[in-house]
């Protein structure tokens, strides 16, 4: 079997931790004896072992002179679990093919160093597109200590997110609403405006049976939720977070009581009291919160994109067309002067769902 057969492997194997791991990185392992598989693993749990660790414990015969393709660069450091490095080293393994280096201050060609010294071959970049695609999430959020931020919305084929009525439900068909709620699994917080608060009043959760709901985190410059929503009554079931753009001193009754539902009110105002999206950014990154699906109306979107939190696209486009002057399009704001003034976007994958199609964009720096 070609070395890129176990390499595949591997990255098939860090797949199964997407959405359970945050905010570590999704990472798989296999271990290869005389052209055959004797172990492999996965980290599949935030807190739980590394992929090493999982497949040395898989080991069907000793790993001794064996080969090490794991798809992130070993740690060499103690955290939840002990290093994966030191693992390694007890089970005299001769060879470790590496994919993506670990940006992690901690790691960071440590663990590398480590092995090399032991006597150990080490290979880096392996595969290194297909094993950094893994983890886009965990590079961002580790160096910058802020979301990752995806922003996602559904439209028709003439760009509307909603009829001239302001009618929205429903414009994708059932396939792709699924997909979306396996989507929301996948990152730690989901973020959405007031209005979309007050016109739909969602839960914002994952209702597909076996995954998690992220955190919910909505942005309320005026404080405006009302104590009544779904989001307020559920706040001891699903983390909520919401953020305002008023002093707590001057919204201090309606604020205790939001408090005493269990919602985390934080007051982050920019000089025009509305949410400062880059303090926000900052506030969740430091509770731990690596990754946004943001669901927002086109006032939410347009603020994300001008405040440059956005790193990706998820665009669904439904196969209908709603026409309509006065119909919404996904990103409000006072919009481009010139084409030369857009959001340029660079287009990585587009995927069927159902019916409908799934246009997948990296936002390029500007």
């Amino acid at each position: 079997m070609p070395e890129s057969q176990y390499m595949r492997r591997a990255i098939e194997l860090a797949e199964k931790g997407r959405g359970w791991v945050n905010p570590n990185p999704m990472v798989g392992a296999v271990i290869v004896k005389d052209g055959k598989i004797i172990g492999e693993g996965y980290h599949a749990r935030c807190g739980g072992l590394h992929a090493e660790r999982n497949a040395i414990a898989s080991l069907t015969e000793s790993a001794q002179g064996a080969h090490l393709y794991v798809t992130l660069e070993p740690c060499c450091h103690y955290g939840r679990t002990p290093p994966c490095t030191q693992a390694i080293l007890e089970q005299k393994i001769g060879k470790v093919i590496i994919g993506s280096r670990d940006p992690n201050p901690e790691v960071a060609g440590k663990g590398v160093q480590i092995l090399r010294q032991a006597g150990i071959t080490v290979e880096e970049d392996f595969m290194k597109e297909a094993c950094d695609r893994l983890n886009p999430v965990f590079f961002h959020y580790i160096v910058n200590r802020t979301p990752y931020v995806i922003m996602k919305y559904a439209m028709t084929a003439d760009g509307k997110i909603a009829t001239k009525t302001g009618a929205s439900r429903w414009i994708t068909g059932e396939a792709a609403r699924e997909f979306v709620q396996k989507m929301r699994h996948e990152y730690m917080g989901i973020m959405a405006g007031i209005g979309t608060v007050l016109a739909d009043d969602p839960m914002l959760n994952v209702r597909v049976e076996g995954k998690k709901s992220p955190a919910r985190i909505i942005c309320d410059s005026s404080l405006r939720i009302p104590i009544n929503s779904k989001i307020c009554q559920t706040a001891r079931e699903y983390k909520t977070i919401v953020a305002c753009g008023v002093e707590k001193a001057y919204a201090r009754e309606k604020i205790d009581r939001m408090e005493q539902l269990g919602i985390q009110v934080v007051s982050l105002p920019d000089g025009n009291r509305k949410v400062d999206l880059k303090k926000l950014m900052d506030y969740l990154g430091g509770q731990g919160i690596d990754s946004i699906l943001l669901e927002g109306g086109a006032e939410l979107n347009d603020s994300a994109l001008r405040a440059g939190i956005v790193k990706e696209v998820k665009v669904f486009m439904a196969p209908k067309i709603f026409g309509g002057a006065g119909a919404k399009s996904p990103v409000a704001g006072i919009g481009a002067e010139t084409p030369r003034q857009a959001v340029f976007l660079k287009l990585e994958k587009i995927s069927p769902i159902g019916e409908d199609v799934l246009m997948e964009y990296r936002v390029e720096d500007w």
